[in-house]
């Protein structure tokens, strides 16, 4: 009998992470591994793909996976869990009222799974308090449209980005943050010679490569340097008078308002911490420069006055007319892969969906009609923020949460894991088994993990495009519109009873043109000439963007180039701006400011990125990046560990001394959760302060103290064990390809006791140096290695590590094992390349061998030859050799 060849399969589908939305071609292999590449057809990325696109393949495998339903930490059936979910909620329902119970969900959801969510709570349950995590990303950005156009409307697509003249990047790091676009912005600066781009950010960061000026504003005046922009265009006549009197108003108000906070370049200079030339030159090239796309992310948006930081962006481009034209538009850039197809179906508290509002009363009838909804909320709910209050204060009873992990993410992390430890129902739909919000549920939902979703998501520039499985789901694992609708149904509520994401995206699409004709309502949002698409031809859909109708059946590029908004009177609102800095400031007792943000190969809390070990390897522990005077003033050094502390909590980092840092000011990433370090949870740090308008809390600016830690010893293990933990005051885990790596750092002695059994030691009392390794016949199974107090004697594990690939050692490498050496292998250095693994030893061997342009580095070593994101550190390395 002839045996049948297993053929590769090619999947056309979306990448998981941030929100440039780029498509990827998954390959599934007969031996069930997965080969990634970019989607060569695909409108966001045109085939390329950073590292964490590209490593997405290694996190499909169901380590780590919650594969069954938990109930009070025992596993039931798939009916069982359903039935607990249904009974749970409408039990405090009934004795509480529908306000006693939240829905706290994600942008990692897909479209589908987030209309039926909105649709169950909002319309049958009779609440609104559903949020999402994109309320921590662009809800202010949200809020700023829609004062200024009376929509959420993202004017631009990405094509403005290559066509601008002028590119203003403020508060984006798209360099780690959003690298694709970055090479997008790298690539047309060098094929536009004329082109300037400009970056606004406290920080010096790696976007910095490509500008040609940087303003290093002091934290939270944004508005103050908006504002003076805003006057300077009224004193040097550079507005555009037609398109202002024609397509605006209320331009009087706001440009005597700018006029009165920023009356003068000094004045902005002093308050912004800048020089008076470098404001000059900004102000300059914005006003000769008829092409100008301002790119605005986290560090506007994640502010106590965010969405004022936004309107005075849209300001300065209503006031030129710089709006929904080629390479012209204010243009808000989404951090997660559907935050804007929550925006879409009313994923937040205080929208419904669609695009219509709690504030409009023909909006709540017309949702309510269309869905037949037996107790559709009336009142916007309870924003992230006041949500979480409300389980502390006992308001809310249960919450379902999905697909996110607020005891790491919201501010006052702290404060969020007792409210939730507190909460009489706690319900978790998650693709993991180990996460900090995970453990703390009563109920816990196994749910799909990318790889296994089907159905859609929309990317920053509003295209749709399809999220495909290429993995079979495991038998109790289940798309999370699955799990909302059999409890719906559970509950007794009809109009849940679709069998496929299909049959969701078409009612959804048909809400989107229900009486939207321009007489009864006229909304932006309108995909209805999808509402009819076959089954067949939503398996088959290509990216496009919205709004996607019967005149436009292949969506629409770019919005509000006619000058015809949707407000009541079609014309744009200019919004007066009164600056305000931030809730808290330094002072005696916290005189730093603490930044915080992403790194270039994590992905918000790690619950993917950190199943992929060569994401790990640039950064593979979280840093406290400090000034070198501050760091000086501090007594700390390189590779120290910090103290960083305020009223609500303290986080033990390590010391990176950072000259892009400005004095006074620190930064952290808020990656790390309490399963991969002992004290990184950044956000128990950051106070809940939010924005008035669109309840964003204030994640990008806190104030702290800072002071050695002083350990009596640090040091490192490295072993096959999964499950040895650590017990000191300090430590990292960090997933290797063959084992784990443990950072460790203790104030109390070392207690040998804790380690791994040992067959080999070497100690030096005298100075501090202790050394153990464990083998298993000749294959290594653990090592052990210490040094006294700073740990400067410690050798580096990257030695280790090799040697853990191999089946056994060899005599000469166990001889010389605990030396921390293997004179057969190079040591490479630092990780800078992170899709081929290349070290910046290598890097500089290549430099010193020829290699003087970041093109021959990656003919020679392949460094920053895929997808670019360490080109920023191999010119600082060319810099350094004085290429």
């Amino acid at each position: 009998m002839l045996a049948i060849p297993v053929i590769s399969r090619s999947i056309s589908t979306t990448c998981p992470y941030c929100g440039v939305g780029c498509g990827i071609e998954a390959t599934v292999n007969p031996d069930e591994t997965v080969t990634i590449r970019g989607d060569q057809a695909h409108p966001a990325n045109f085939g390329k793909l950073c590292v964490k696109g590209t490593s997405v393949g290694e996190t499909v495998s169901l380590a780590g996976r919650l594969l069954q339903p938990m109930l009070y930490g025992k596993p039931v059936t798939v009916d069982k869990a359903v039935q607990a979910v249904a009974q749970g909620l409408a039990s405090m329902m009934a004795e509480y009222g529908p306000e006693s119970v939240a829905f706290y969900v994600s942008g990692q959801l897909l479209t589908e799974d987030y209309y039926v969510a909105n649709k169950l709570i909002k319309g049958f349950m009779g609440s609104a308090n559903i949020d999402t995590n994109s309320r921590l990303c662009m809800a202010s950005a949200v809020v700023g449209y829609k004062r200024a156009f009376g929509s959420d409307t993202v004017p631009a697509s990405y094509d403005d980005l290559d066509a601008c003249d002028l590119l203003v990047m403020v508060g984006s790091n798209a360099a780690w943050a959003h690298p694709i676009l970055f090479q997008q912005m790298a690539k047309s600066k060098r094929e536009n010679p004329h082109k300037k781009i400009v970056l606004i950010d406290p920080r010096l960061t790696d976007s910095a490569d490509i500008a040609d000026l940087h303003l290093p504003l002091l934290p939270g005046t944004d508005a103050f340097l908006f504002n003076g922009l805003l006057s300077y265009l009224a004193q040097h006549q550079a507005l555009n008078d037609d398109y202002i009197s024609q397509f605006t108003q209320g331009i009087d108000e706001s440009l005597q308002l700018a006029q009165q906070t920023a009356p003068s370049i000094e004045v902005v200079a002093e308050i912004c911490g800048l020089s008076v030339e470098s404001v000059e030159e900004f102000y300059r090239w914005f006003a000769q420069t008829e092409k100008t796309v301002t790119f605005y992310s986290q560090g506007v948006n994640q502010s106590s006055s965010g969405v004022d930081k936004s309107n005075a962006i849209i300001n300065v481009h209503l006031a030129t007319g710089r709006v929904g034209k080629l390479g012209a538009s204010p243009f808000s850039i989404t951090g997660q892969p559907n935050a804007m197809g929550g925006r879409e179906v009313g994923g937040l508290a205080n929208q419904l969906a669609a695009h219509m509002d709690f504030n409009n009363t023909a909006d709540i009838d017309r949702v309510a009609r269309f869905w037949q909804a037996t107790h559709m909320a009336q009142t916007n709910g309870l924003k992230a923020v006041d949500m979480f209050k409300a389980i502390e204060s006992g308001k809310i009873k249960a919450i379902w949460i999905m697909h996110t992990n607020p005891v790491v993410s919201m501010p006052d992390a702290d404060a969020v894991r007792r409210a939730l430890e507190a909460c009489p129902l706690v319900i978790v739909s998650d693709n993991m088994a180990h996460t900090d919000t995970v453990k703390l549920a009563h109920i816990q939902l196994p749910a799909a993990a990318w790889g296994e979703k089907d159905g859609t998501v929309t990317n920053s520039s509003r295209i749709i495009s399809r999220q495909r499985p290429f993995k079979s789901a495991p038998v109790q694992v289940k798309p999370d519109w699955w799990w909302i609708c059999q409890v719906a149904q559970a509950m007794g509520y009809a109009g849940f009873d679709y069998d496929s994401p299909a049959a969701i995206f078409r009612e959804h699409a048909a809400l989107s043109g229900f009486e939207n004709d321009g007489i009864t309502s006229r909304r932006d949002f309108d995909i209805s000439g999808l509402s009819n698409l076959s089954d067949a031809d939503y398996d088959h859909f290509v990216p496009k963007p919205w709004p996607i109708t019967e005149q436009s059946p292949n969506g629409t590029e770019r919005l509000l180039s006619d000058g015809q908004f949707f407000t009541d009177s079609r014309k744009a609102n200019f919004i007066p701006i009164t600056p305000r800095l931030p809730m808290e400031l330094p002072c005696e007792a916290y005189p730093f400011v603490l930044n915080t943000g992403r790194y270039r190969d994590q992905w918000h809390t790690m619950t993917r990125t950190a199943l992929t070990p060569r994401l790990l390897q640039h950064r593979s522990e979280p840093l406290l990046s400090i000034n070198a005077k501050d760091a000086q003033k501090l007594n700390l050094q390189e590779g120290d560990i910090a103290r960083v502390s305020n009223r609500l909590g303290q986080c033990l980092l390590r010391v990176s001394v950072d000259e892009g840092m400005r004095q006074g000011q620190v930064f952290a990433p808020m990656h790390w959760t309490d399963v991969y370090a002992s004290q990184a949870r950044v956000d128990c740090l950051i106070p809940a302060h939010t924005d008035p308008l669109s309840g964003q809390p204030e994640s990008k600016h806190a104030v702290v103290t800072i002071a050695p830690f002083k350990p009596q010893w640090q040091g490192w293990v490295m072993t096959r064990s999964a499950e040895w933990q650590a017990n000191t005051a300090y430590w990292v885990k960090v997933p290797l390809a063959n084992a784990v790596l443990w950072w460790l750092a203790d104030d109390q002695p070392l207690d040998e006791m804790s380690l791994p059994i040992a067959d080999m030691r070497y100690e030096d009392s005298r100075l501090g140096i202790y050394r153990c390794a464990t083998l298993d016949d000749e294959r290594l199974d653990s090592v052990f290695f210490s040094a006294q107090n700073s740990g400067a004697d410690l050798p580096s594990p990257d030695v280790i590590v090799r040697l853990f690939a191999e089946y056994a050692l060899t005599s000469a490498q166990i001889l010389s094992l605990l030396t921390g050496q293997d004179n057969q292998q190079a040591d490479t250095g630092a990780i800078v390349c992170s899709c081929f693994s290349v070290g910046e030893k290598t890097i500089e061997k290549a430099i010193v061998g020829g290699a003087n342009t970041v093109e021959s580095i990656g003919v020679c070593c392949q460094a920053g030859s895929n997808c670019g994101s360490c080109i920023p550190e191999i010119k600082r390395l060319l810099a350094k050799r004085g290429v």
